[in-house]
């Protein structure tokens, strides 16, 4: 056979009710991808002619998903088991001679793993060859009963086993590489005789056996890689395993990760060598950090690039932003989407930007908001500077020129410039350009009372003091009169 005689099909089209879920089982998360797409994915390196996925529940939403990665859609309406999906697949298959067929939601398999089965396959000339595995606890899979070392008699579900199958460990991924040739006549004498009238690939291998045909299985290396997500708590296993897998590749790399389990990395992160991750960070999406960096703990970095020997001080959050060499940002500062921090450039704690640039070595090192911002290098943001970008209306851009000081408590009513080497004095609502040199003065004058406070006390003084009070003069009166003539 040609190496391109292959052909992919994933099952994708169920719901997944044992998660409680609105979504497709596909399109949930672990490893920082959909199930669906971990699957895609690996399935990419066997260069298959064809890559097919059968859809269903939620069609739309898995299309859109696959769709990147140049794989066909195939609609399974209504669902009627595994061996019913492959039927509706049959005619995208075209010329291919043999397949690989996987749920869609068992995103651990390794390609490696993958070449090996197609591998066997070919070289043992089988008619079905299933990736089993391998485990202590077999509960819960259907069991790969073996009429020798190497050839398979049937699947077995759980609920159909006998005593003495139940000791087997040995399980059926759902994943298999069939000779099509082979596999279209005696799927169809699979007959729906199951509680739920649906046909199953499981049966197959029984048929196959009984015709005479090889069925091989190929027991996978490492037995999590056939693990399916049912369960919530299998997400989470799952998820765990491909957050191990990637901490593991980057430590290989050369970067320090403290306490690497309290690590989240997603897949396509990049670091390089000498970086340390500290406990508690997240790095997700396509963030790309270079070499000597340092992200301190609690940090959240997402679709963000950084150059080398930057730091990232602990607890903050950086969104779709660059950050060039010797940036330093933090404590507690969130960088929000379409930042450029130029090298040397400071972000201090509780300092927020948004869409802005901040030049080379320009600091904003307190408490200020810099939104649709432009500033050029060496300049120096005090401490409460805004930028005033938005009238309820529109956004509109500041410019800060090169070696401006802003001082602090100032807010800058956009659309506004402040030229090259110009002083903004503190306190001041800047509301009109500020020209080269000059200086932006925008405040009350002050003006002094003396004695003021003094004067101010005693007034106060003077109403908290309590009024003497008087007797009534007509009881007194009344109580004068009552003893004199008590004396008489």
């Amino acid at each position: 056979m040609s190496k391109n005689d292959l052909a992919i099909v994933i099952l994708a089209a169920g719901k997944g009710t044992r998660l409680k879920s609105s979504f497709a089982k596909v399109l949930h998360r672990a490893g920082g991808r959909t199930l669906v797409e971990h699957i895609v994915r690996a399935c990419e390196p066997l260069k298959a002619r064809e890559t097919v996925v059968v859809v269903g529940y939620q069609a739309e939403q898995v299309t859109s998903v696959v769709e990147p990665f140049a794989a066909t859609t195939v609609l399974q309406q209504p669902q009627r088991g595994t061996g019913h999906a492959m039927q509706v697949a049959k005619r995208t298959l075209g010329s291919a001679k043999l397949v690989v067929v996987l749920p869609g939601d068992a995103p651990l398999v390794r390609a490696e793993t993958l070449k090996t089965l197609v591998a066997a396959h070919r070289s043992g000339n089988a008619a079905a060859t299933i990736l089993s595995a391998v485990l202590a606890d077999p509960s819960g899979y259907g069991r790969v009963v073996r009429k020798s070392e190497t050839a398979v008699s049937a699947i077995v579900e759980e609920s159909q086993l006998t005593d003495e199958q139940r000791e087997i460990n040995e399980i059926n991924s759902a994943i298999y590489c069939f000779t099509l040739e082979k596999l279209w006549p005696a799927l169809a004498q699979v007959k729906p005789n199951n509680q739920h009238r649906e046909l199953y690939l499981t049966d197959v291998i029984g048929v196959l056996n009984a015709k005479g045909e090889t069925v091989l299985a190929q027991v996978a290396a490492d037995s999590r890689e056939v693990l399916g997500c049912n369960t919530r708590a299998d997400l989470a296993e799952v998820d765990r395993i491909f957050r191990e897998r990637k901490r593991a590749a980057l430590m290989d790399a050369g970067v320090t990760i403290q306490l690497p389990e309290t690590v989240v990395i997603d897949p396509d992160v990049i670091a390089g060598e000498d970086s340390i991750i500290e406990p508690g960070v997240q790095l997700l999406g396509k963030t790309r950090i270079g070499a000597r960096c340092t992200i301190r703990t609690g940090s959240v970095l997402s679709d963000a690039l950084l150059g080398d020997d930057v730091t990232v001080e602990a607890h903050c959050v950086v969104a779709q932003s660059r950050l060039d060499d010797g940036v330093i940002i933090g404590p507690f500062a969130r960088l929000r989407p379409n930042n450029h921090l130029k090298a040397g450039a400071r972000i201090g704690n509780f300092v927020e930007l948004k869409k802005s640039t901040i030049g080379e070595g320009s600091k904003a090192m307190h408490l200020s908001y810099l939104g649709d911002t432009k500033i050029g290098s060496k300049s120096n943001i005090g401490a409460g500077t805004i930028t005033c970008n938005y009238d309820g209306f529109h956004k509109y851009p500041t410019s800060i020129g090169n070696k401006v000081f802003i001082g602090s408590d100032t807010a800058l009513v956009a659309p506004v410039r402040v030229g090259d080497g110009a002083y903004v004095a503190a306190g001041s609502t800047i509301t009109e350009n500020v020209p080269s040199d000059g200086l932006g003065i925008a405040r009350g004058r002050q003006v002094n009372k003396p004695g003021w406070a003094a004067k101010k006390r005693r007034e106060l003084a003077a109403a908290e003091k309590p009024k003497r009070s008087s007797r009534p003069r007509r009881k007194g009166k009344t109580l004068r009169s009552a003893k004199s003539r008590k004396r008489r």
